[in-house]
């Protein structure tokens, strides 16, 4: 998720949030705190999640725990709750920000629906958020594209049986390492980035050859139509090698690689060109 999806503000206080498993996943603490402004949330929330663990309500004290960053940039466990176990814990908070606070819910699962009804929303959302970051346009289109690819690959292989977030990382990392010679793990470290978005701090043509590999790797999983997990891994080894070729031959027309270490945390006049991998 970019960190444009991270937060969300009510009343002036950051809220974190999460996608997962196809709906959002906000931060019970930041909800405590922006409800009861405690001088110490976690402990609140300690103590409430105990109290209605006693009364057996499970629909809260069942709370998935997902990493989310931290005050200290480190991503750490968090209780989450979605927004059917969000209400309920607000019954449970006496807050005179309540009912305001489920408007604001609402207002998000709204938008979140209009998204899902119509893309263009979330591209066009999204292309702003790059705006603000100073992306180039050129840029832009190309990683909203990059994207759209991506998740035409993410569902050919859902077609096909993967469904483990694990699976998706292992074969996204197969492709990487054919177009790139690096996991994405790697690259990242290459870049000097931690939790940032590696696709977001690429250049065009890294851009443009991960775009290769996904769309290559998805028009032979079509072709191919593997079914078994190896079978999956190798489809996606052979659609990074036809991006890696691509990048290949480039190179060796321009002398130059498309491989940069830089990244937009910096300048990108001050970006190295690494040699050809």
């Amino acid at each position: 998720m970019d960190s444009g999806n991270a937060l969300v503000v009510f009343q002036d206080k950051k809220v974190r949030r999460i996608w997962h498993n196809d709906e959002w996943y906000f931060s019970v603490v930041d909800i405590v705190f922006a409800l009861t402004e405690s001088e110490n949330p976690q402990t609140y929330w300690r103590v409430l999640k105990k109290r209605l663990k006693d009364e057996g309500d499970e629909t809260v004290t069942n709370c998935n725990a997902l990493k989310m960053s931290a005050s200290d940039g480190k991503m750490r466990l968090n209780d989450v709750a979605n927004t059917e176990q969000l209400f309920r814990l607000i019954q449970s908070i006496p807050s005179k920000k309540a009912e305001p606070f489920k408007r604001w819910l609402a207002k998000v699962g709204y938008e979140r629906i209009q998204e899902i009804e119509n893309p263009e929303l979330a591209q066009g959302r999204m292309k702003r958020l790059y705006e603000q970051k100073g992306y180039s346009k050129e840029w832009i289109d190309k990683r909203l594209r990059g994207i759209a690819v991506r998740q035409g690959l993410t569902g050919e292989w859902q077609k096909r049986g993967v469904k483990k977030q694990n699976d998706f990382a292992i074969l996204t990392a197969e492709i990487s390492k054919a177009s790139f010679g690096m996991t994405p793990t790697e690259y990242k470290k290459l870049k000097g980035l931690d939790r940032e978005n590696l696709r977001d701090h690429m250049t065009d043509l890294e851009l443009i050859f991960s775009m290769l590999g996904d769309a290559s790797t998805a028009e032979i999983e079509r072709a191919k139509d593997p079914k078994a997990f190896d079978e999956h891994v190798k489809v996606s080894n052979d659609g990074g090698t036809v991006a890696k070729n691509a990048r290949l031959e480039l190179e060796n027309k321009t002398g130059k690689p498309a491989i940069t270490d830089g990244n937009y945390l910096t300048e990108p006049e001050n970006r190295k060109l690494l040699k050809k991998r």
